[in-house]
């Protein structure tokens, strides 16, 4: 039996003990994932705690042949979904525009970002487009399932990926320039 195991089982048992401590490891790292999908801090901690009520209450559901870490994760993003599709804050930025889209470029721009600069301008993205694009390029959700997920069709996952992409992409560009400009 491995350590999850045990732990899994000392959960749903109810000890107070081994619920802080899954709560402990995977935190750190949820948080992470909850803020990837609104605006602040303080709502990254609201769907955290939200999730995690999910993630006890839903713990005999777990059927251990995945990652544990994978299963907390996903219920974190469907939490994460659904305080963005109830909070109104975020309501107005989740219409998402139905258009027709045409792909400027495919070129991808030569990237002189880490991970940290480009982690905080996918989170400048308007709402949808940060959503679906998070969905899409780290999670590794379908349109198909984005579709599904958010009550939208495939086309108009696919066309809010590209516009999100493609906003990234001008950013990007921008940001590359500012900084030569600014080591001359």
């Amino acid at each position: 039996m491995t350590n999850h195991q045990q732990l899994i089982k000392d959960c749903l048992k109810g000890y107070p003990a081994a619920q802080k401590q899954l709560y402990q490891q995977f935190a750190p790292a949820m948080l992470g994932v909850c803020y990837r999908y609104t605006k602040s801090t303080q709502d990254a901690e609201d769907v955290l705690q939200d999730g995690f009520v999910r993630v006890f209450k839903f713990l005999d559901q777990y059927n251990k042949e995945g990652e544990l870490g994978a299963w907390i994760r996903k219920i974190m993003v469907n939490t994460a979904l659904n305080y963005l599709k109830k909070n109104k804050k975020y309501q107005q930025d989740l219409m998402f525009d139905t258009s027709e889209l045409h792909v400027v470029s495919q070129d991808d721009p030569e990237m002189h970002l880490n991970a940290k600069e480009l982690a905080e301008l996918i989170r400048q993205m308007p709402t949808g487009y940060q959503t679906i694009f998070n969905l899409y390029a780290v999670e590794g959700y379908t349109h198909p399932e984005i579709g599904q997920m958010l009550g939208i069709s495939e086309n108009t996952s696919r066309s809010q990926y590209m516009r999100a992409r493609q906003l990234l992409i001008t950013w990007i560009t921008n940001t590359d320039k500012n900084k030569v400009y600014a080591r001359k």
